[in-house]
């Protein structure tokens, strides 16, 4: 009789943060012949990324969005989450997989509650320093939340949380400085700023960045991650390059960076801090957020990664200032960043995972 191959559903979406980790995770399974399905939404960007994966199956589920504001939309998010548990429900009835894995993001939360409906067994991951609201909920139907931040773990059930730190991607080391010269044109003998303002880009610190380009561009190159949407023709000159948003190509464009500008998702901060690359970030403000940003950049600063300017005293001079100072002192930040080593976490949530799943 033919064995049933494993199976396992990763989930998450609506930032890129949300789904990095499983990005780190999926080729793991997939090296194992494991069955991999994602669930997301219909256009999150985590459709646009997990369908570039040859071997996973992607399915699309509707989904509310979890406002901490209000808005008429509030009214409608109740019936959406409503039909994403009954089309998650219907799809892991389906799939049957032997565990599911969530990142966060509002739209795993119809898939968590859905698992524990049909009895399969789930983990989560939360990268913030504090948790999300899609994770505060979908933890009381999960046995298990996972942090990177240890101080997570007391905002979180005592029996269920386990710190376990950042799942670093492990291409992210495998990137080619020629390539990342030959894709943006740019000079090898001048150093390089990197600006990155999320998957949904950041219009301050795009139209910041473009302000101080007449005297960023004197010492430095400027790589400009801009979101989708928010290039700016009008801006093309030598040395500064504009993308609406990198994917395959970013391992490459971080082997050339010497400082990089960006928000303060735990993800992408980690990943900085990985690969030694001194900081200046620009958390989103508590008007648009729940502040993690803010307490994520806080704690980077204080060990001495980073660099920090909160979004509302944002200026072209101070963010000129910042940038030449971290790369002035860039040899004394990669001396305090080398003290940080990536913990060895990938191979643990990995054996984790196995042991969580339905015998």
């Amino acid at each position: 009789m033919k064995m049933k191959r494993k199976s396992i559903v990763f989930t998450g979406g609506g930032t890129a943060g949300h789904v990095v980790v499983n990005l780190a995770l999926i080729p793991e399974f997939l090296k194992e012949n494991y069955d991999v399905h994602y669930i997301g939404s219909y256009q999150g960007i985590e459709k646009d990324l997990i369908e570039q994966l040859d071997g996973v199956t992607y399915h699309g589920i509707t989904t509310g969005k979890l406002r901490r504001y209000i808005s008429l939309e509030n009214l409608k998010d109740p019936f959406r989450v409503l039909k994403g548990i009954f089309q998650a429900r219907q799809l892991l009835k389906k799939i049957n997989p032997d565990v599911v894995f969530s990142k966060g993001g509002f739209v795993s939360v119809p898939v968590v509650m859905a698992s524990k409906m049909v009895g399969i067994p789930s983990i989560i991951h939360e990268s913030d320093f504090t948790p999300g609201l899609a994770n505060k909920i979908a933890t009381k139907f999960s046995p298990f939340i996972l942090t990177t931040f240890p101080e997570t773990t007391k905002h979180l059930p005592k029996e269920k949380a386990k710190h376990i730190g950042a799942i670093i991607r492990e291409e992210l080391f495998q990137g080619d400085a020629e390539k990342a010269y030959q894709f943006t044109g740019l000079n090898p003998d001048k150093p390089t700023v990197l600006v990155m303002g999320g998957s949904a880009g950041a219009q301050k610190i795009n139209e910041n960045i473009r302000n101080a380009l007449p005297v960023l561009l004197k010492d430095f190159q400027v790589i400009h991650l801009c979101g989708k949407g928010k290039i700016d023709p009008s801006k093309k000159q030598s040395g500064y390059v504009q993308y609406e948003y990198i994917s395959d190509e970013l391992k490459d464009l971080l082997t050339i960076t010497d400082v990089v500008v960006s928000r303060a998702g735990s993800n992408a901060i980690f990943e900085f801090l990985a690969l030694r690359i001194p900081m200046l970030l620009i958390p989103l403000s508590k008007q648009s957020s729940r502040g993690d940003q803010i307490l994520n950049a806080q704690s980077f600063e204080k060990q001495g990664f980073a660099e920090v300017i909160e979004e509302e005293e944002l200026t072209r001079e101070q963010l000129f200032s910042k940038v030449r100072n971290l790369y002035n002192k860039r040899v004394d930040y990669h001396k305090k960043m080398s003290t940080y080593q990536p913990e060895e976490v990938k191979d643990e949530v990995i054996q984790l995972i196995k042991n969580t799943m339905n015998p």
